[in-house]
């Protein structure tokens, strides 16, 4: 069941650090997605978010490697405040991260080398919304 309520989806989404290493490549219209984890098309052109091998054996741009993280929360799409949260604990922590919601869960995109203090910031996050 989806949860909606902005406290509950904080105290409730137990983030884990995914293995492997992801890079945002710009790509034409067309391209293979199929190694993507995520395609997103935009008036300027289509953004793949693709493993850093496949990105790297493909020629492209590899410079800033991303670690993922998924919050195991069932966030409701409508639910407000949730990538707010997340978003200031990590600007915080001066770690920078892109967001992208899917239906089940979110997924934050952060520098590989803060994933690890990342995740850490946000069981931090976890616990104090978890608090009475």
């Amino acid at each position: 069941m989806p949860v909606k309520d902005t406290t509950a989806m904080i105290a409730g989404m137990e983030p884990v650090l995914q293995d492997g290493t992801w890079v945002y490549c710009a790509v034409p219209d067309g391209a293979d997605t199929t190694a993507a984890f995520a395609m997103i098309r935009e008036a300027e052109g289509v953004t793949l978010i693709l493993p850093i091998a496949v990105a790297r054996a493909a020629g492209h741009d590899v410079s800033v490697p991303m670690r993922r993280i998924t919050l195991n929360v069932f966030s409701d799409l409508e639910g407000i405040g949730l990538t707010a949260a997340v978003a200031t604990a990590l600007a915080g922590a001066g770690i920078s991260c892109n967001v992208i919601a899917a239906y089940h869960h979110d997924h934050v995109f952060v520098g590989a080398a803060d994933a690890e203090r990342a995740v850490a910031v946000l069981q931090k996050l976890q616990r104090t919304a978890s608090k009475p």
